[in-house]
């Protein structure tokens, strides 16, 4: 049987892979969609573990102010910023200009 938060873990991988490129969501829009609206915290870890992913997008998640709060996870000092731009997002001092704009909200999915 594996453990609970191994289950979590894996439904918000399952999310992540959703998120359309060139859009971004939030942690806690994450968790809510996942019917664990405290649990942002928890997403951020399972995003942690999940870099030898392939189809785990981790760069299109950030924090609910739209700060790449993850960046320093990633290899590279700006990899997280250069493969957001790459999809046409902007970003000033490490924040996504226009969160609004590029925004994707999980519950679409429902």
């Amino acid at each position: 049987m594996k453990p609970k938060n191994e289950n979590f873990f894996q439904k918000v991988y399952e999310v992540a892979e959703k998120i359309p490129f060139g859009r971004v969501t939030s942690y806690g829009a994450i968790a809510k969609y996942l019917g664990a609206a405290r649990s942002a915290r928890m997403v951020g870890w399972a995003m942690n573990g999940s870099h030898n992913m392939q189809n785990v997008p981790a760069h299109r998640v950030v924090n609910k102010a739209g700060l790449l709060t993850g960046k320093h996870h990633f290899k590279g000092t700006n990899l997280m910023q250069q493969l957001l731009e790459s999809e046409g997002i902007e970003i000033e001092d490490n924040q996504i200009k226009d969160l609004e704009k590029y925004f994707w909200d999980p519950n679409t999915l429902l």
